[in-house]
């Protein structure tokens, strides 16, 4: 149990800013890394050695998180969500809303975009883009190759993009001619 304690110490920090970027809830955030922790002692037996135990440790948190996400899926809140955010910006609240206010709103816009993503997208964004892995690492925690990641990261970046310009919370992109 004293060496659990000290993985548990030293693998922590990182797991929680892992599902913390996935999540964008601090408290549930603090539930599933709890529970990711739970499932690796029950099947500490089972880590072979073929990836780090960070590798390992992280992939049984992104498993907590996808089946999470599956238990809550629920596309009604997510686009109640982003008609509430367009309301606001079509009534023009938006521009008069004070800076910690907006970015704020921002946050919550870019993480409601995000849950109408497919999961392999999604997670390959936020290891990419909002975690800030290399390719090579993003790809080794997602069981991908570092191309496949890149494609996926890409393909989330366009989506994304599109939906916050269809919110209003980019200005669109002026088209090559």
């Amino acid at each position: 149990m004293q060496a659990w304690a000290v993985l548990y110490r030293r693998h922590f920090p990182p797991m929680v800013r892992h599902v913390r970027f996935l999540t964008g809830d601090a408290g549930l955030t603090e539930e599933l890394v709890q529970e990711a922790f739970a499932r690796a002692l029950v099947k500490l037996s089972s880590f072979d050695g073929r990836a780090t135990l960070s590798t390992w440790l992280h992939g049984i948190a992104l498993n907590v998180v996808r089946n999470h996400w599956r238990s809550q899926r629920n596309t009604a809140t997510a686009h109640d969500r982003l008609r509430n955010m367009h309301a606001a910006v079509d009534a023009g609240v938006a521009p008069r809303l004070d800076q910690a206010h907006l970015s704020r709103k921002k946050t919550e816009a870019l993480y409601a975009v995000l849950e109408t993503l497919p999961e392999n997208l999604r997670e390959a964004f936020v290891l990419r883009d909002l975690q800030g892995n290399t390719p090579a690492e993003a790809a080794a925690k997602l069981g991908i190759t570092p191309g496949n990641l890149s494609v996926r990261a890409s393909r989330a970046r366009e989506r994304i993009r599109r939906e916050l310009e269809r919110l209003g919370w980019l200005e669109p992109r002026a088209e090559n001619a």
